[in-house]
């Protein structure tokens, strides 16, 4: 923009353009503060946008003329510096005008100015005012300059109203602010429990407390079964990078094939389709092997606390203690029958923990643990140098009836406490599986037997207490006897000469047995039968123990009254006839057999088993008189029983020959059995050994096994011999 020059703006027309103040000055007033002349009153007057305030205040109203409306050009100017310039004077200029709406000289005042109007659209508005195009007729210097009236600037649009807005927000603040607290109620009160449960399941973290088993100890304390520290070998098959690498690292260490390994590393879906993440590869490990496995860092395989039974003697007594599965719970023997007394109970620690990298214990987070309790011991009758060197003479004798069952059970008298029981065929306690089913069963407790003729004396010593017989009754013995439509023969005939009782027993004669039978009758030898033991299990402690079978006498034949008194049709396990014998040796009282001596607690405390069963069978004199009897069974010449005497001891006992049956039948070969007592002046032990020969020859390894078990017996309690001269001297044939 090129400067402002000093003279006025000219019309047209030639004309100067202006108001009333473009009349010439006053007299001597110099022209330098006309307005529309230039100089500083002309910026001072200048408005860029219009008019100016004291042009509002002073704008004709409407209808003058033309000129008094108009305004000077001057004013409508667009320079830029006319609003600083008036700021900076003041308004002096105008005040030096004569202008009454002139600040007060001196007095800084602010000169606002007006926006143009705004021309207003078609819709209705009016139209912008039209540019004149005819000159304008010089304003008269004695009328004052005609303004333009103001109109007020156009109001905005409304777009909104406030009051609204403020209400409607907050009506939506409450509104939220009252769900809020709703949802808020029930995640206090309604949904708390299962939120909070569902928070602990995330956060918390269980850790089992294995409970250690009880132990089995044999009468003197040495430990028969025990459980120890191991480790376990597991697989994540989800994480395992190379599962037929793994399988051959791990074979060596674990003893399991690698096909085998690579199995249990496949992967596999639970029944709820998740990937399963655990895999047993090995139980019991031991703790150095585990320490290998370790160091290994195979991917997905890892390694846990983990409890081992250990049986340090394998086979010893094994029929006995039986084994535990991997999960410490027993399956047979001892070890099933009295499972919850050695099992403890587990215990657990609860924790909160944090996720991922995170999962250790949150300090200060809830923590629990119950302590778990161990389980009780065993402390059994059983002596294990005992245990031991009886199961090897049942082992040496069974290697002469190849494919045979051998049982041999020694009792202590007067305590009823059984000090050995072997069973063979065996297994090894401690490495249990594979192992044949039968092997591991206990035959004194589960072979039931026809016992034969160790059952006369059950029958002698009925009669005996019954008055029927006497230590001196002698009469005469037929070769054979007919009972029904059944002959029962002797092998030592006496071809009708008058015998002894003792004879009989000594020869094992099957008709003088029946001959006393029927002058006892067929009710008080059933008493009898069940004085000594027979026809139930005896209680010893043994899981599964066969009950055996009396014939009841409702079902007595006439065949009966003769294979009955002779040890046939009566079912007895070899335990059970031991009991009997036992009864005798004690003086004619019936003690319970028993296998367990007393619990010791996971505190040491020691509690007695209960004590046993007992009951009076037979008096003491008949029970002496008795046991006398059966001393000529291995003294009397060419008696059954010479192969069990024990030498520099009186032994009293009886030979037995008897069946095998299986499911009611009768199986192949026989049952050769001896059951005696020493020293018989003052019994200190009962053996029994029973041995099934299924091809026949039971009878030469029974007598011999017993005369070899009773002599360590004896010697190993240190029992000192009989006295010589001391055994008696008996006639079979009195004249």
């Amino acid at each position: 923009m090129s400067p402002r020059s000093d003279e006025p703006r000219r019309d047209p027309t030639g004309s100067r353009r202006g108001s009333a103040r473009d009349a010439g000055p006053a007299d001597g007033e110099p022209r330098t503060g006309e307005p529309g002349i230039g100089g500083i009153s002309g910026a001072r007057a200048y408005t860029p946008r219009g008019r100016t305030v004291r042009e509002e205040r002073g704008t004709p109203a409407r209808g003058q003329g033309a000129e008094q409306r108009r305004t000077p050009r001057s004013t409508r100017s667009g320079d830029p510096f006319r609003p600083a310039l008036q700021v900076l004077d003041g308004g002096r200029a105008a005040a030096r005008s004569g202008r009454r709406d002139a600040p007060a000289a001196g007095r800084g005042a602010v000169v606002r100015t007006v926006a143009p109007r705004t021309p207003r659209g078609p819709a209705g508005d009016e139209p912008p005012p039209r540019r004149r195009t005819t000159p304008r007729a010089p304003r008269r210097a004695d009328r004052p300059a005609a303004r333009r009236p103001t109109r007020k600037p156009r109001r905005p649009p409304k777009l909104a109203d406030s009051r609204l807005r403020l209400r409607l927000g907050t009506v939506l603040a409450l509104t939220l602010f009252a769900v809020i607290g709703i949802r808020l109620i029930f995640l206090q009160a309604v949904d708390a429990p299962a939120y909070a449960g569902g928070g602990v399941i995330d956060r918390t973290r269980t850790v089992e407390l294995p409970a250690p088993r009880g132990a089995i100890y044999d009468s003197t304390g040495a430990p028969l079964a025990r459980s120890v520290e191991a480790r376990y070998v597991y697989a994540d098959p989800t994480k395992v990078e190379d599962p037929g690498g793994t399988a051959k690292a791990l074979s060596p260490l674990l003893g399991i094939p690698v096909s085998k390994l690579m199995e249990l590393m496949k992967p596999r879906k639970l029944e709820n389709g998740i990937a399963s993440t655990f895999a047993y590869l090995a139980r019991g490990v031991e703790i150095p092997t585990a320490k290998r496995v370790q160091a290994l860092e195979l991917p997905g395989i890892g390694v846990h606390r983990d409890e081992r039974r250990d049986v340090p003697g394998g086979d010893l007594a094994a029929n006995l203690i039986g084994f535990t599965s991997q999960d410490m719970d027993g399956l047979e023997g001892l070890e099933a029958r009295y499972d919850d007394v050695l099992a403890g109970q587990d215990g657990k620690r609860v924790y909160e923990a944090g996720l991922g990298d995170l999962g250790a214990p949150i300090p200060g987070g809830y923590s629990q643990t119950t302590p778990a309790k161990p389980g009780s011991s065993l402390a059994l009758t059983i002596v294990r140098d005992l245990q031991f060197r009886t199961q090897q003479i049942l082992s040496a004798g069974m290697a002469k009836a190849p494919g045979g069952t051998g049982a041999a059970v020694v009792m202590e008298i007067p305590s009823g406490a059984v000090l050995a029981q072997a069973s063979n065929p065996t297994y090894d306690a401690a490495k249990p599986l594979p192992s044949d089913p039968v092997a591991r069963e206990d035959a004194a407790t589960s072979f039931v037997v026809d016992p034969g003729s160790v059952h006369k004396a059950i029958t002698y010593g009925a009669a005996l207490q019954e008055g029927v017989i006497t230590p001196d009754t002698t009469f005469p013995v037929a070769n054979a006897i007919k009972k029904g439509d059944t002959w029962f023969p002797d092998t030592h005939p006496a071809d009708g000469k008058r015998m002894s009782v003792p004879g009989m027993l000594a020869y094992s004669s099957n008709v003088g047995a029946i001959t006393v039978a029927d002058r006892l009758g067929r009710d008080r030898l059933i008493d009898y039968q069940k004085r000594f033991g027979l026809g139930k299990p005896t209680g010893e402690g043994m899981p599964g123990e066969a009950s055996g079978r009396l014939l009841p006498a409702d079902e007595w034949s006439e065949s009966s009254a003769g294979s009955v008194p002779i040890g046939h049709s009566v079912d007895a396990t070899p335990l059970q006839m031991t009991a009997a014998y036992a009864a005798i040796a004690n003086n004619g009282t019936y003690v319970q057999p028993h296998l367990v001596k007393e619990v010791i607690g996971p505190d040491g405390k020691r509690t007695p088993a209960p004590a046993p069963v007992t009951r009076s069978v037979l008096s003491p004199q008949n029970a002496a008189a008795l046991r006398t009897m059966l001393e000529a069974v291995t003294t009397v010449d060419r008696a059954t029983g010479l192969a069990a005497a024990v030498p520099g001891y009186r032994v009293a006992g009886k030979t037995g020959t008897g069946w095998r049956l299986v499911n009611g039948k009768k199986q192949p070969g026989e049952v050769s059995s001896f059951i005696g007592m020493a020293p018989a002046e003052n019994p200190r032990y009962v053996i029994a050994v029973f041995v099934y020969a299924p091809n026949g020859g039971g009878a030469a390894v029974a007598g011999p096994a017993f005369r070899d078990m009773m002599q360590f017996t004896l010697r190993h309690y240190r029992v000192p011999p009989s006295a010589d001269g001391s055994a008696p001297k008996f006639v079979v044939y009195p004249h």
